[in-house]
């Protein structure tokens, strides 16, 4: 580890959650955070954390126009970026038959094409100054699945793929990716920010009914806790050498395990089949 030095945080979807915890950890610490936030009334609450360092600006990452101008508005008048935290998400529930092909763009537009548009506005900076580090929050959702969050899974799986190709381009200009992948941790995640779609096919009661009113029921009684999840941030960015993978929480770990094994045993089962298909 090195010794830590002050640094400025620019960190997505401050309002609560993973976005206030990892804030509020770095401004204990004694770093710069600014938060973006998508309601006004919402500014005085995050710049009262810790007046002087936190800043909060108005920004919804699906407008993406607005990306540009303020990221080069926080490098003029705050200063030098060096940590980005793509946080701002959020989780949607719903078979997929049942789901509109809209709610999936949205679900896209914010999860990935926001993040994406995040990095490639603070890129250019990083590059320029051959420093930096850029976190993408994903999920244990990004490596498994279940059924009804296939819109959620797909968009965290482009993500972890995003941010490990990422780190293959930068990395010979002193820019750190980490993909961050939390399990179930005590957010609103499953609660007043998950989008649920609508029932219409009886065929899959038996299968999805129980798995909505079991995340119901568990919301706000998950075994993770956003402020260890923020301590464990912080360690990655003072780290010399940061993974481009990390996994929050003993349900990732065991899940994630688990479905590495089931792939590594399927790979072996049909190896032969696998290796047929070349010419000669």
């Amino acid at each position: 580890m090195t010794e830590p030095r002050a640094k400025t945080f620019l960190i997505t979807g401050v309002s609560s959650g993973f976005g206030r915890a990892f804030a509020t950890a770095a401004l204990a610490a004694g770093h710069r955070a600014v938060g973006t936030l998508r309601d006004e009334a919402a500014r005085a609450s995050f710049e009262a954390i810790a007046p002087g360092r936190a800043t909060a600006i108005l920004l919804d990452v699906t407008n993406f126009a607005a990306i540009d101008p303020a990221i080069t508005r926080i490098e003029q008048e705050i200063g030098a970026i060096d940590v980005l935290v793509n946080n701002a998400g959020y989780g949607y529930e719903g078979t997929l038959e049942e789901s509109p092909l809209d709610d999936m763009r949205r679900q896209f537009d914010v999860n990935v094409f926001g993040a994406v548009a995040m990095i490639k506005a603070v890129l250019p900076f990083m590059r320029q100054r051959r420093a930096g580090h850029i976190i993408n929050l994903t999920s244990m959702g990004g490596f498994i699945t279940m059924p009804g969050i296939a819109y959620y899974c797909g968009s965290k799986f482009a993500l972890e793929g995003i941010s490990e190709v990422l780190a293959k381009e930068v990395a010979a200009f002193g820019i750190n990716v980490t993909a961050i992948a939390p399990g179930s941790f005590r957010t609103d995640w499953a609660g007043r920010s998950m989008v649920r779609a609508g029932r219409s096919i009886a065929d899959y009661d038996s299968l999805f009914d129980p798995i909505r009113a079991a995340r119901t029921q568990k919301s706000g009684k998950q075994a993770g806790d956003p402020a260890k999840a923020a301590e464990a941030l912080l360690k990655i960015v003072n780290a010399d050498n940061p993974p481009v993978h990390l996994l929050l929480g003993n349900d990732a770990v065991q899940l994630v395990r688990q479905k590495l094994d089931t792939l590594g045993r399927d790979i072996t089962a049909w190896e032969d089949l696998s290796r047929s298909t070349d010419f000669g």
